[in-house]
């Protein structure tokens, strides 16, 4: 096996920087607004009473930022969208290994009710290591490349795919039409929690 090849074997969805998304796949980037006017969510008292409860036990490591801020977050989405979306957590989503399309992802976000397999449109998420949003853009940019081939293969091929990359704190959101991907320079703090729930719902309007 050439070096060439094992590269192509071990290359994962975490492993993508945004050049290399921009260069593998034809990708034109842009710092532009993902939505052009979002309208605010309320969140749920069960939210905002989990939040404050537990924020300050979020800021000892990633995964408790995913059990005790996004998880809770993701949930109440659920509810406000009664239930008519799926949050699938850890599930791997391999759609193209030879190209590095492969890996685990933190959360996919499927506009379908609930059942065992992810389902298409999906929308990627995700949870930045190191508090580093832009660190974890390029693995949400090729996630929703993967998520692109996806929606094809599946017969939904006009729609935009669309993404977040959060640290729990900080929330970024990405959309992806055609081979434009635009990135919100606009970080949402999770104190601006009816601009980041409303980020969401319009996301999944537009998928």
């Amino acid at each position: 096996m050439t070096e060439s090849e094992k590269q192509k074997n071990t290359l994962s969805y975490s492993k993508f920087s945004l050049d290399m998304v921009r260069r593998r796949f034809g990708i034109k980037i842009s710092m532009s607004p993902v939505f052009s006017d979002i309208r605010e969510t309320p969140p749920t008292d069960i939210l905002k009473a989990i939040l404050e409860r537990i924020s300050p036990l979020a800021l000892v490591s990633k995964k408790a930022r995913s059990e005790f801020i996004v998880a809770p977050v993701l949930m109440a989405l659920h509810d406000i969208l009664k239930q008519k979306i799926s949050i699938y957590s850890g599930v791997r989503f391999d759609i193209s290994p030879e190209e590095g399309l492969q890996g685990i992802c933190d959360f996919i976000i499927s506009k379908s009710p609930p059942i065992p397999t992810v389902q298409p449109p999906a929308i990627m998420m995700v949870e930045a290591k190191k508090n580093d949003t832009e660190g974890g853009l390029g693995q949400c940019a090729s996630e929703m490349v993967a998520a692109r081939r996806f929606n094809q293969e599946e017969g939904i091929e006009e729609h935009p795919v669309c993404g977040c990359v959060t640290t729990g704190e900080l929330w970024q959101f990405l959309c992806l039409d055609g081979d434009r991907l635009s990135i919100d320079p606009d970080k949402k703090y999770i104190k601006e929690l009816p601009k980041i729930l409303g980020s969401f719902v319009q996301m999944i309007n537009m998928t």
